[in-house]
Protein backbone atom coordinates (compact mmCIF):
# COMPACT_ATOMS: atom_id res chain seq x y z
CA UNK A 1 0.00 0.00 0.00
CA UNK A 2 1.22 3.37 -0.71
CA UNK A 3 2.33 5.15 2.13
CA UNK A 4 -0.38 8.16 2.72
CA UNK A 5 0.36 11.30 4.90
CA UNK A 6 -2.22 13.86 5.88
CA UNK A 7 -1.32 17.83 6.70
CA UNK A 8 -3.75 19.55 8.87
CA UNK A 9 -4.10 21.74 11.52
CA UNK A 10 -7.31 20.96 13.90
CA UNK A 11 -8.28 24.67 14.09
CA UNK A 12 -8.73 24.19 10.23
CA UNK A 13 -10.39 22.94 7.26
CA UNK A 14 -7.87 19.51 7.52
CA UNK A 15 -10.74 18.06 9.94
CA UNK A 16 -12.99 17.54 6.77
CA UNK A 17 -9.97 15.65 5.78
CA UNK A 18 -9.48 13.62 8.48
CA UNK A 19 -12.85 12.53 8.57
CA UNK A 20 -12.46 11.33 5.57
CA UNK A 21 -9.85 9.48 5.96
CA UNK A 22 -11.74 7.86 8.69
CA UNK A 23 -14.68 6.95 6.70
CA UNK A 24 -12.18 5.50 4.00
CA UNK A 25 -11.12 2.98 7.15
CA UNK A 26 -7.30 3.08 5.92
CA UNK A 27 -4.11 3.58 7.62
CA UNK A 28 -2.49 7.37 7.25
CA UNK A 29 0.21 9.73 9.01
CA UNK A 30 -0.28 12.80 9.93
CA UNK A 31 1.58 16.04 9.86
CA UNK A 32 0.56 18.68 12.04
CA UNK A 33 1.52 22.09 10.99
CA UNK A 34 1.48 25.63 12.97
CA UNK A 35 0.13 28.94 11.32
CA UNK A 36 3.29 31.24 10.15
CA UNK A 37 6.60 31.11 9.25
CA UNK A 38 7.31 28.08 11.25
CA UNK A 39 4.70 25.64 9.54
CA UNK A 40 2.60 26.27 6.82
CA UNK A 41 4.33 29.07 5.17
CA UNK A 42 7.55 27.55 5.23
CA UNK A 43 9.66 27.00 1.62
CA UNK A 44 9.37 22.97 2.54
CA UNK A 45 5.36 22.67 2.85
CA UNK A 46 5.13 25.32 -0.04
CA UNK A 47 6.62 22.51 -2.48
CA UNK A 48 3.47 20.42 -1.31
CA UNK A 49 1.04 22.97 -1.18
CA UNK A 50 1.87 26.28 -2.81
CA UNK A 51 -1.11 28.20 -1.39
CA UNK A 52 0.79 27.36 1.44
CA UNK A 53 -2.36 25.88 3.83
CA UNK A 54 -4.00 22.86 4.49
CA UNK A 55 -5.09 20.24 3.97
CA UNK A 56 -2.95 18.33 1.34
CA UNK A 57 -2.75 14.57 1.24
CA UNK A 58 0.38 12.96 -0.26
CA UNK A 59 -0.48 9.89 -1.18
CA UNK A 60 2.47 7.90 -2.75
CA UNK A 61 3.14 10.73 -5.38
CA UNK A 62 0.17 12.63 -5.74
CA UNK A 63 -0.59 15.47 -3.28
CA UNK A 64 -3.68 16.68 -3.22
CA UNK A 65 -5.11 19.76 -1.80
CA UNK A 66 -8.61 21.63 -1.22
CA UNK A 67 -11.11 19.40 1.25
CA UNK A 68 -13.44 18.64 -1.83
CA UNK A 69 -10.91 17.31 -4.07
CA UNK A 70 -9.25 15.43 -0.97
CA UNK A 71 -12.91 14.29 -0.01
CA UNK A 72 -13.01 12.98 -3.88
CA UNK A 73 -9.96 11.71 -4.68
CA UNK A 74 -10.40 9.43 -1.47
CA UNK A 75 -13.12 8.23 -2.51
CA UNK A 76 -11.93 6.76 -5.83
CA UNK A 77 -8.43 5.92 -4.47
CA UNK A 78 -10.56 3.35 -1.75
CA UNK A 79 -13.34 2.26 -3.13
CA UNK A 80 -14.11 -0.54 -1.29
CA UNK A 81 -15.23 1.97 1.91
CA UNK A 82 -18.22 2.19 -0.62
CA UNK A 83 -17.78 6.36 -0.41
CA UNK A 84 -18.61 7.21 -4.18
CA UNK A 85 -21.63 5.81 -6.20
CA UNK A 86 -21.37 4.30 -9.41
CA UNK A 87 -20.30 6.34 -11.95
CA UNK A 88 -23.13 6.59 -14.27
CA UNK A 89 -25.11 7.94 -10.89
CA UNK A 90 -22.27 10.60 -9.58
CA UNK A 91 -24.63 13.73 -11.05
CA UNK A 92 -25.81 14.97 -7.64
CA UNK A 93 -22.65 13.49 -5.98
CA UNK A 94 -21.02 16.03 -7.86
CA UNK A 95 -23.15 18.74 -8.40
CA UNK A 96 -23.64 19.46 -4.91
CA UNK A 97 -19.92 19.36 -3.38
CA UNK A 98 -18.79 21.40 -6.19
CA UNK A 99 -21.94 23.63 -5.17
CA UNK A 100 -20.85 23.76 -1.68
CA UNK A 101 -17.01 24.22 -2.71
CA UNK A 102 -18.04 27.20 -4.73
CA UNK A 103 -21.76 29.06 -4.27
CA UNK A 104 -22.46 28.04 -1.13
CA UNK A 105 -18.61 29.14 0.60
CA UNK A 106 -18.36 32.02 -1.52
CA UNK A 107 -22.42 33.48 0.05
CA UNK A 108 -21.24 32.39 3.64
CA UNK A 109 -17.94 34.03 3.45
CA UNK A 110 -19.76 37.47 1.83
CA UNK A 111 -22.15 37.21 4.63
CA UNK A 112 -19.90 36.86 7.43
CA UNK A 113 -17.12 39.42 6.12
CA UNK A 114 -20.22 41.77 5.90
CA UNK A 115 -19.43 42.85 2.12
CA UNK A 116 -22.34 44.26 0.80
CA UNK A 117 -23.93 43.14 -2.34
CA UNK A 118 -24.47 44.93 -4.80
CA UNK A 119 -29.16 45.17 -6.22
CA UNK A 120 -28.27 45.24 -9.88
CA UNK A 121 -28.95 42.40 -11.24
CA UNK A 122 -26.01 41.79 -13.34
CA UNK A 123 -23.79 42.02 -10.54
CA UNK A 124 -25.18 39.63 -8.76
CA UNK A 125 -25.02 37.19 -11.54
CA UNK A 126 -21.32 38.13 -11.58
CA UNK A 127 -20.88 36.17 -8.20
CA UNK A 128 -22.04 32.94 -9.35
CA UNK A 129 -24.48 32.35 -6.10
CA UNK A 130 -26.97 35.68 -6.56
CA UNK A 131 -27.85 36.12 -2.88
CA UNK A 132 -26.89 34.69 0.35
CA UNK A 133 -30.68 33.49 0.96
CA UNK A 134 -30.93 31.84 -2.29
CA UNK A 135 -27.81 30.13 -1.49
CA UNK A 136 -29.22 28.82 1.16
CA UNK A 137 -32.61 28.08 -0.32
CA UNK A 138 -30.78 25.38 -2.85
CA UNK A 139 -29.41 23.29 -0.06
CA UNK A 140 -32.44 23.76 2.20
CA UNK A 141 -34.64 22.17 -0.45
CA UNK A 142 -32.55 19.43 -1.09
CA UNK A 143 -31.84 18.15 2.09
CA UNK A 144 -35.64 17.98 3.00
CA UNK A 145 -35.86 15.94 0.54
CA UNK A 146 -32.99 13.52 1.57
CA UNK A 147 -31.18 11.36 4.30
CA UNK A 148 -28.14 11.94 2.56
CA UNK A 149 -26.84 14.26 -0.90
CA UNK A 150 -27.45 11.25 -3.02
CA UNK A 151 -30.61 9.69 -1.61
CA UNK A 152 -30.33 7.01 1.12
CA UNK A 153 -26.64 6.06 1.09
CA UNK A 154 -23.96 7.94 2.79
CA UNK A 155 -21.29 8.71 0.34
CA UNK A 156 -17.82 11.35 0.43
CA UNK A 157 -20.56 14.13 -0.75
CA UNK A 158 -21.56 14.24 2.90
CA UNK A 159 -18.61 14.49 4.22
CA UNK A 160 -17.92 17.83 2.51
CA UNK A 161 -21.35 19.11 2.34
CA UNK A 162 -22.10 17.59 5.73
CA UNK A 163 -18.80 20.02 7.11
CA UNK A 164 -20.27 23.08 5.84
CA UNK A 165 -23.41 22.33 7.26
CA UNK A 166 -22.18 21.25 10.72
CA UNK A 167 -19.65 24.19 10.91
CA UNK A 168 -22.55 26.45 9.60
CA UNK A 169 -24.89 25.98 12.59
CA UNK A 170 -22.23 25.70 15.03
CA UNK A 171 -20.30 29.10 14.09
CA UNK A 172 -24.06 30.76 12.85
CA UNK A 173 -23.01 31.43 9.62
CA UNK A 174 -25.92 29.31 8.46
CA UNK A 175 -29.75 29.61 10.02
CA UNK A 176 -30.75 27.14 11.97
CA UNK A 177 -33.19 25.57 9.78
CA UNK A 178 -34.89 21.82 10.43
CA UNK A 179 -33.16 20.23 7.94
CA UNK A 180 -29.96 21.24 8.16
CA UNK A 181 -29.85 20.18 11.99
CA UNK A 182 -31.78 17.12 11.04
CA UNK A 183 -28.75 16.02 8.68
CA UNK A 184 -26.16 17.12 11.17
CA UNK A 185 -27.13 15.44 13.97
CA UNK A 186 -27.45 11.92 11.19
CA UNK A 187 -23.78 12.76 10.54
CA UNK A 188 -22.40 13.19 13.92
CA UNK A 189 -23.15 10.06 15.00
CA UNK A 190 -21.01 8.26 12.30
CA UNK A 191 -18.06 6.43 14.46
CA UNK A 192 -15.43 8.29 11.80
CA UNK A 193 -16.91 11.74 12.78
CA UNK A 194 -16.72 10.77 16.35
CA UNK A 195 -13.29 9.68 15.72
CA UNK A 196 -11.96 12.12 13.78
CA UNK A 197 -13.30 15.01 16.15
CA UNK A 198 -12.02 13.59 19.16
CA UNK A 199 -8.44 13.17 17.25
CA UNK A 200 -8.75 17.24 16.35
CA UNK A 201 -10.26 18.24 19.68
CA UNK A 202 -7.33 16.23 21.53
CA UNK A 203 -4.71 18.26 19.13
CA UNK A 204 -6.56 21.72 19.40
CA UNK A 205 -6.11 20.76 23.92
CA UNK A 206 -2.55 19.76 23.54
CA UNK A 207 -1.94 22.75 20.76
CA UNK A 208 -3.16 25.41 23.35
CA UNK A 209 -1.33 23.89 25.91
CA UNK A 210 1.93 24.04 24.06
CA UNK A 211 2.18 20.11 23.72
CA UNK A 212 1.54 20.49 19.76
CA UNK A 213 2.96 22.64 17.32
Amino acid sequence: MKALTLYTNPMSRGRIARWMLEETGVRYETVVLEYGPKGMATDEYGRINPMRKVPAIVHGDEVVTEAAAICLYLADAFPAAGLAPEPSERGQYYRWVLFAAGPLEQAITNATMGWHVPDDPQKRGMLGYGSFDRAVDALDGMLQRRRFVCGDAFTAADVYVGAQVDWGLQFKTLPARESFAAYAGRLRERPAYVKAKAVDEALAAGSAHGGAS
